[in-house]
């Protein structure tokens, strides 16, 4: 946690604030939700996309909720 209120996940690429979107994980620094990032995603859209339609949000970012994602899943499998 840092800051106010503020929680920090996946490597500190995402932060969570009850005063910032009703405490949705968004884009750290963003106020770009990163459950957005996967519906885009997930309804054909392509990243570059994404990065076009949320400037705020830059490619690294991105890809690293991306790759935060599909580690959990196998750390998860892994278990």
């Amino acid at each position: 946690m840092s800051g106010t209120g503020t929680h920090e996940a996946a490597g500190g690429l995402v932060s969570g604030n009850p005063e910032v979107l009703g405490g949705k994980a968004v884009f750290r620094g963003t106020r770009v939700p990163t459950a957005t990032l996967f519906e885009y995603l997930a309804d054909g859209l392509s990243l570059d996309y994404f990065l076009e339609s949320f400037p705020s949000v830059s490619r690294e970012q991105a890809i690293g909720v991306l790759r935060y994602g599909q580690r959990r899943i196998e750390e998860e499998l892994a278990a």
